[in-house]
């Protein structure tokens, strides 16, 4: 277990100092708003251009990976809407919100790294596809659910309008399309262009990490225990559990994509599960909470899995 967390404590070190810094004062919340923009909408964009431009899409991109991984991600969904409508007594609106938290793992900003440590850089192909849909999935269920629920009597074409503006505004997946277009066409990128990119995603990570620390002060846990460690059990336990169960006993997942599978399924759920309830200025405190205290549980749990794993 020490070695394990020898892989996943150094992630949450550049968390934690992030986090200090703006308990301290030494960062100001406009110094962490600039850090994620910068991350978010540049750099984390750079890195998955430039993995989903250079990956080998016949080697990694297999059918079985994805319907293990997004089953449990559908799963998840519809365990936190039903279990926030039929056991806590949520309003539709709020359950939605509270199933997308339970849906939306921070793929990204923790399954990647953690990936990495554990496995090295070689193992994350398979994390780049199943994160190359992952905000497109997950906004595409989320934003059908709540429009459906709100009963705005939005017409199907309406429907389509808004799941696609709110992907296709979204930074990352506009560096996976570019990606996609690079990969599909074999245009070469131009050296100078390539230097300049790889410069941007080495930073890209370290600090969404610390940025992503000096966020979480903003978060504190108010209430609603109960709601919020039946998320965490949800996002933390039943995903990657899902995860495990398909790919060792219905799809037969090679190690390498058993590993990535179940790592990304077991990750907390992200930044995105509180922007998408303060979109629709529902359940924000529970969202916010739950970001925080399941990126703290998270330590625990991606160890055990670690350890579980082949």
């Amino acid at each position: 277990m020490t070695d394990l967390l020898g892989v996943v404590a150094p992630v949450f070190v550049v968390v934690g100092a992030g986090y200090l810094a703006v308990w301290r004062g030494l960062c100001s919340d406009s110094d962490v708003d600039g850090i994620m923009n910068f991350t978010q909408k540049f750099a984390i964009p750079c890195l998955l251009f430039m993995a989903i431009a250079t990956l080998d899409l016949g080697a990694e991109y297999d059918a079985d990976l994805l319907v293990s991984f997004y089953t449990g991600s559908t799963i998840c969904f519809f365990a936190g809407f039903l279990g926030a409508r039929l056991i806590f007594g949520r309003p539709w609106a709020d359950s939605v919100a509270i199933g997308f938290s339970c849906l939306f793992a921070n793929t990204v900003l923790m399954g990647l790294p953690i990936t990495e440590r554990a496995y090295g850089v070689a193992a994350l192909g398979s994390n780049y596809a199943i994160v190359a849909p992952h905000a497109a999935f997950c906004y595409m269920l989320g934003i059908t659910a709540m429009e459906i629920v709100r009963g705005d009597n939005t017409t199907p074409t309406r429907l389509i309008q808004k799941v696609g503006t709110a992907m296709f505004r979204n930074t990352l997946m506009i560096g996976v399309g570019l990606g996609f277009v690079v990969n599909l066409s074999t245009l070469p990128i131009p050296g100078v262009l390539e230097d300049a990119l790889e410069m941007t995603t080495r930073a890209a990570l370290p600090v969404a990490l610390f940025g992503l620390g000096g966020v979480l002060y903003r978060y504190k846990p108010k209430g609603d225990v109960a709601m919020i460690a039946f998320i965490c059990a949800v996002s933390l336990v039943l995903h990657p559990a899902i995860a495990f169960g398909m790919g060792t006993l219905i799809t037969n997942l090679t190690t390498g994509q058993l590993r990535a599978a179940v790592i990304t399924a077991a990750m907390a759920p992200g930044v995105n599960s509180y922007l998408f309830a303060d979109m629709y200025g529902v359940a924000r405190r529970v969202a916010a909470s739950v970001v925080l205290i399941g990126t703290g549980l998270t330590v625990l749990t991606a160890s055990i899995w670690l350890a579980i794993l082949p």
